[in-house]
């Protein structure tokens, strides 16, 4: 009989410590950090940079209850070699869904993903045919205007699965964004499809999905590394590839000192005009257009560059 009162007594307190741990542990052993997040009532989005976040602020355009955040700075440009702050992963601490480029853009991701296991990861590239140079991706996917609109669509359809109680109102803003990059796909290939020179000379390797939409061929790049000086070699092999060219023209980017590419233009006699890559801006609602304004120009300087 002693033992049947003991056996009963364990069962109340084994049930009564279940329940305790179930409570504390929001009954699937989430982080204090996600419960907060579930009580907020607000559907936090973080995304990795500046790209991302123009293509995201458009696809929750005026949808009330969600928030974006750009995690790095203005000024950070691609994410080549990026080392995660503490300020930055204070803010994937709030974060729902963090949407990132992917294609190895974000070399940091693997790290994040261990850190915040209940956040969902958005991936922009997710099934997109990648350029690959000596065994790895090249990660520079948005400047292609026909991959971007796949990133939209991709970020637009994972948006909806992490937060199905606004899939209506992301799928109406994507379709009103995925327009106007119609329009601006079909006017950049009206003015650059027919250019009479299609040999370019890029600052770096951010712009082969460019290229390749609109048949330019990239002769070399001034640094394979943005902001690692080109080796004495390869200023001269650039050197050379620029005095081959028909209309000697440079590009540098406004993300990092042209001085690289004003040394090559002094020796060639090359004009030297820049190309955005689209990487840095100030992250706030008024940025929606930044995507659209910047290829646009990117367009009249490529015609000006290349008659």
């Amino acid at each position: 009989m002693k033992t049947t009162k003991h056996r009963n007594l364990w069962a109340v307190l084994s049930a009564a410590l279940l329940a305790a741990c179930l409570l504390l542990a929001g009954c699937g052993g989430a982080p204090a950090a996600q419960t907060q997040k579930a009580e907020d009532g607000t559907f936090h989005i973080v995304t990795s940079f500046y790209p991302m976040y123009i293509d995201v602020i458009n696809l929750t355009d005026g949808v009330e209850g969600v928030t974006v955040t750009n995690m790095t700075k203005p000024q950070t440009g691609c994410l080549h070699d990026y080392q995660l702050t503490t300020e930055d992963m204070k803010t994937l601490e709030k974060a729902d869904a963090f949407v990132v480029n992917g294609a190895g853009m974000e070399s940091f991701l693997d790290k994040v993903i261990k850190m915040q296991e209940g956040m969902t990861v958005i991936d922009a590239s997710r099934g997109i045919e990648l350029m690959e140079e000596d065994g790895e991706a090249n990660p520079h996917v948005w400047l292609s205007i026909t991959k971007d609109i796949e990133q939209v669509k991709n970020i637009r359809d994972q948006l909806k699965e992490a937060d199905p109680a606004h899939a209506d109102q992301y799928e109406a803003n994507a379709e009103t964004y995925l327009a106007k990059l119609e329009v601006l796909k079909a006017e950049m290939h009206a003015a650059l499809d027919d250019v009479p020179h299609k040999d370019i000379v890029t600052f770096h390797e951010a712009f082969p999905y460019f290229a390749e939409e609109f048949g330019l061929h990239i002769l070399g790049v001034i640094e394979r590394e943005p902001g690692a000086d080109p080796t004495p070699a390869e200023l001269e092999t650039t050197i050379e590839q620029v005095k081959e060219l028909p209309v000697k023209v440079l590009f540098a980017e406004p993300q990092y000192s042209p001085a690289a590419a004003e040394t090559i233009a002094r020796e060639t006699g090359a004009k030297l005009y820049s190309l955005d890559p689209v990487v840095t801006g100030e992250a706030t609602p008024d940025a929606k257009d930044a995507y659209l304004d910047a290829m646009r120009k990117n367009m009249e300087t490529l015609k000006e560059a290349l008659q």
